[in-house]
């Protein structure tokens, strides 16, 4: 699996700033409706009692939210860069910059949890954080995501 299969090229965005985890999670939304043809709500609505569980921040800036939800035939992603860091309840209680966000159906298996481990090991890597934390342009950022994981594995 590469983050290409599941991050399509309009799923990337730079956004000034969030005020609150919930308007982050509502510009999740907004995108996975286009991108996915999702209920808005049912987004929020997921992200939210996923994030009641435990906070998705794992540090160093990055924050993985990730939910379960009806309509979804495969694992799918997002990804937003935010200028302005939002406090997000981290481990390391830093602010996130770099959001990284999951949609799986709800059966999905396994998929899931190595679309999450993708993911989690791509953002572990302090040269990918670096280059995406200097870029605001979106196709610059859907490049850096996608391209690295396939010069990773070569």
């Amino acid at each position: 699996m590469q983050i290409s299969e599941i991050l399509p090229a309009e799923g990337t965005k730079f956004i000034s700033a969030a005020s609150s985890k919930k308007q982050l999670f509502h510009a999740l939304a907004e995108m996975a409706e286009g991108c996915f043809d999702v209920n808005a709500t049912n987004v929020v609505e997921a992200l939210l009692e996923r994030e009641s569980l435990g906070p998705t921040g794992v540090g160093h800036g990055v924050a993985l939210p990730h939910a379960r939800m009806a309509g979804l035939d495969r694992v799918c992603g997002l990804f937003l860069r935010l200028k302005k860091p939002l406090d997000f309840d981290s481990v390391d209680r830093q602010p996130v910059d770099l959001v990284f966000a999951l949609f799986a159906p709800e059966a999905a298996g396994v998929e899931h949890l190595k679309a999450l481990a993708l993911v989690s090991r791509t953002l572990r890597d302090d040269s990918v954080c670096a280059k995406l934390r200097s870029n605001d342009d979106a196709a610059t950022l859907y490049t850096i995501l996608t391209e690295e994981k396939t010069s990773q594995a070569a």
